[in-house]
C-alpha cells in the first residue's frame, strides 16, 4: 500500500513539472496568419512534435481548418497538418502519445497584413493630462521643511488633474494659483489621479523663505519632447507605429499619459559616439506645427501609435511588406533602418542573438554587425528607438534598448507585439478595414 501511494505521489509530481515545463515553453496565447499550419508554429522539439495530438475547439463561426467546419476535432501531426484556413479563433490543447495534457492555449488566426516599413526620424512632442508629480522638493521655512503634498498622500507618478475645479493645463498655471491662495490664506483642493483612481486632496501651501513663494512641496511636468524613429505605416487605416518603448517620465519613469501628442519632421544634425558606460545619442531639430505628420493615440509598453496625416516613402522598399509573427522570426542576420544625417534612410546589417519568451517589449536580443555603423555610431544608440528591422522579406520588429555595457548589442520588440497595441491584430477590425 505505502510503495503504491509513492509511486502514485512521484507520478503526480512529475505530471506538475512536465505542465510547468511545458507553460514555460510555450505561449497562453498564439497568433498566426492564415494559410499556416498550428505545428510548424509552435517551438516544439522534433520528436515531440511527432507525438502530439491537438484537440482544436472552435471559438469564432467562421473559422475552420482545413476546410473542417466542425466546432472540435482532433488532429494527428504525423497523419495531417492542421491549417488555419480563416481568421477566427480557437481553444487548443496538446495531448502528448494523445493521453496526457500538457497545455492549453488560445490560438487568433488573422488576416496577414502588409505595412510600409518606416526608418525616417521623427520629433516626438508629447503633452500629458493635467500635470504629472515627478518629484518631492522640501518647503523650508524658519529653518524647518515641510512636505504639503506629501502629507495630504500625494506620490511621484501622481496625476493632478485639477485645482478648485479648474482643468490644469501647465505648470505654470498650478504655481500661480498655489501661491495667490496661499496668500489669500486660503487652502487648495486637487484632483488626484493615482493609477485608474481619483481622488480629491485638501493642502494648506506653505511660504518658502528661499523663493518668497508658497508652495506645495512637489516637481511636476505636463509635456516632454524628443528624436526617435518610426517603424512602420499601415496604408488602408493610416495607422503608424514609432519608437518600440514607453514614452516615461524621465526622473520618476513613470508612463505619460498623452492628451495632445504629435510627431513632427525631425532632421538629425549630429551623432554623439556610443561607449561602453556611455549611450551615444542622435542631435536632432524639429520644428513645430508647420511640419506635423501625425498624431499620438497610445503611449505604450510598446512604442507609440496614431494616425499619420499622409503616406510617407521609403527608398528601399516601395511596397508593402507582410508582417513577420513571433513564429516567423529566426535566429541570424537581419538590417536594420535609421537616420544617421539630414533625412537620408540607411539600411545596416545586424544579427538575431536570440528570441525571448513573451512578455514584455524586450523579445529579441541583438548586435550590430554593419562595421560602418559601428564606425559612426559605436553602435546602438539614443534615437535609434523605433528603426525597422527587417528579415527574409518581412518586417519583425524595431530597435528598442541599448545594452549599456555593449552599445553593440540591445533589445528589440516584434512587430507583431505593435501590432497588438495598434489594433491592428483583431479579426474583427481587420475585416472592418477591408470592407
Amino acid at each position: 500500500m505505502g510503495s503504491t501511494f509513492v509511486l502514485v505521489f512521484a507520478l503526480m509530481a512529475s505530471f506538475i513539472t512536465l505542465n510547468a515545463y511545458w507553460h514555460c515553453l510555450l505561449p497562453a496565447k498564439l497568433n498566426i496568419n492564415v494559410g499556416d499550419n498550428l505545428v510548424s508554429s509552435l517551438d516544439l522539439p522534433g520528436p515531440v512534435k511527432q507525438n502530439i495530438i491537438f484537440d482544436l475547439n472552435s471559438v469564432s463561426e467562421s473559422l475552420s481548418i482545413k476546410g473542417n467546419h466542425h466546432h472540435n476535432f482532433t488532429c494527428n501531426p504525423a497523419t495531417s497538418l492542421p491549417i488555419a484556413s480563416k481568421p477566427g479563433q480557437l481553444e487548443m490543447q496538446l495531448r502528448l502519445f494523445g493521453l496526457l495534457p500538457i497545455h492549453r492555449m488560445m490560438v487568433n488566426v488573422v488576416e496577414p497584413l502588409n505595412v510600409i516599413p518606416g526608418g525616417q526620424s521623427v520629433g516626438v512632442l508629447l503633452h500629458t493630462e493635467g500635470v504629472m508629480v515627478v518629484g518631492e522638493a522640501a518647503v523650508e521655512k524658519n529653518g524647518r521643511t515641510f512636505f504639503p503634498a506629501r502629507s495630504a498622500g500625494i506620490e511621484v507618478g501622481d496625476l493632478i488633474l485639477k485645482i478648485n475645479g479648474s482643468k490644469i493645463t501647465s505648470e505654470n498655471q498650478l504655481q500661480e494659483i498655489v501661491d495667490q491662495c496661499g496668500r489669500q490664506g486660503r487652502d487648495i483642493t486637487l484632483l488626484i489621479k493615482h493609477g485608474n483612481k481619483k481622488r480629491l486632496a485638501q493642502i494648506t501651501p506653505v511660504l518658502c523663505d528661499k523663493t518668497d513663494r508658497y508652495r506645495i512641496g512637489l516637481f511636476i511636468k505636463n509635456s516632454t519632447a524628443g528624436v526617435g524613429t518610426l517603424t512602420f505605416y499601415e496604408p488602408r487605416t493610416k495607422t503608424y507605429g514609432a519608437l518600440g518603448h514607453v514614452i516615461a517620465d524621465f526622473d520618476s519613469g513613470h508612463k505619460l499619459n498623452p492628451v495632445d501628442g504629435k510627431i513632427v519632421e525631425a532632421t538629425v544634425k549630429g551623432i554623439h559616439l556610443g561607449k561602453k558606460g556611455s549611450p551615444g545619442e542622435k542631435l536632432g531639430i524639429f520644428k513645430g506645427n508647420s511640419d506635423i505628420i501625425g498624431n499620438i493615440e497610445k503611449n505604450t509598453i510598446c512604442g507609440i501609435f496614431g494616425r499619420l496625416q499622409r503616406g510617407i516613402d521609403n527608398p528601399y522598399y516601395n511596397k508593402p511588406m507582410p508582417i513577420a509573427m513571433r513564429y516567423q522570426v529566426k535566429k541570424g542576420q537581419a538590417e536594420i533602418l535609421t537616420v544617421l544625417d539630414g533625412n537620408k534612410i540607411e539600411k545596416f546589417n545586424i544579427k538575431i542573438l536570440d528570441i525571448l519568451p513573451a512578455g514584455n517589449n524586450k523579445d529579441l536580443i541583438i548586435k550590430v554587425t554593419d562595421q560602418e555603423l559601428l564606425r559612426r555610431t559605436g553602435g546602438i544608440i539614443q534615437g535609434m528607438s523605433g528603426s525597422p528591422i527587417i528579415q527574409n522579406g518581412r518586417l519583425i520588429g524595431a530597435v528598442t534598448h541599448v545594452f549599456i555595457n555593449d552599445p553593440a548589442k540591445g533589445y528589440g520588440v516584434l512587430a507583431e507585439n505593435m501590432l497588438i497595441e495598434a489594433n491592428l491584430l483583431n479579426a474583427k477590425h481587420m475585416k472592418k478595414n477591408a470592407a
